[in-house]
């Protein structure tokens, strides 16, 4: 996540917290005893909790057994990965730590502190915040929308980069769309040896799925009315 990163209208931190753990499939759970990746094994309650269901042999199970009270103190990890390739592909990475507890059909792990490091930097995040957080309602669907634009639309990323500032663009060799959340577009400007990411606003939050497309026009419709040159990333130099 070595990017700087250019901010401007952005979901809370807690919101996007929450949408890093909606959506995360695999998450890294540390105790004392040792550490268990976990793929496809775990669901979150309404208020951040995280339900986690490891195998029969996972060193959770001796965690259990030897911490005092039965209540391991424990760290979950999640990482955030864009859906289109791009160079430094973790966007963010949200860090839990707290107690776990054994239910009989899972293992309750509630958090205690929680520590978002993205590109705005590493944020530490009150947990009632964090409990009454929402996912970005474009959570679920940012990885189809944004493969789709990258694959269908790269003409229209194209058009996009009239939006950004001419210093900004100097040396980039390729542009990608990074994320999208209900405030706006991120695009990936991508150096021969560093990038940098730079957001585009909407001109009001997306409520729902069905208004991206609106957004989306909006900022081409701006994008074009703009007597600036496209960007059109060719390879760099040998």
């Amino acid at each position: 996540m070595g990017v700087r990163h250019v901010s401007t209208t952005m979901p809370s931190a807690a919101a996007r917290a929450r949408s890093v753990l909606a959506t995360a499939w695999s998450c890294a759970v540390t105790t004392e005893i040792g550490r268990d990746d976990l793929v496809g094994a775990h669901t979150v309650s309404e208020r951040g909790a995280v339900l986690l269901h490891p195998p029969e042999d996972s060193a959770l199970a001796a965690a259990l057994i030897c911490a005092p009270r039965g209540e391991p103190s424990t760290l979950v990890e999640f990482a955030d990965v864009a859906p289109v390739p791009v160079r430094d592909r973790v966007r963010s990475r949200l860090w839990l730590s707290g107690t776990l507890t054994a239910t009989r059909d899972h293992l309750v792990f509630e958090p205690a502190c929680a520590v978002l490091h993205d590109g705005s930097g590493r944020t530490g995040i009150d947990l009632e915040e964090f409990a009454l957080a929402d996912a970005d309602p474009l959570a679920h669907a940012e990885a189809r929308l944004l493969t789709h634009l990258a694959d269908t639309h790269p003409e229209a990323v194209e058009q996009l980069t009239r939006l950004v500032a001419a210093d900004s663009l100097a040396g980039v060799v390729d542009v990608k769309p990074l994320a999208i959340d209900r405030h706006g577009l991120t695009l990936r400007l991508e150096r021969v040896s560093s990038q940098a990411d730079v957001r585009l606003p909407f001109h009001e939050p997306v409520e729902d799925l069905g208004q991206v497309t609106e957004r989306m026009h909006t900022l081409l419709t701006k994008a074009r009315l703009l007597r600036r040159p496209v960007l059109r990333p060719a390879p760099p130099e040998s």
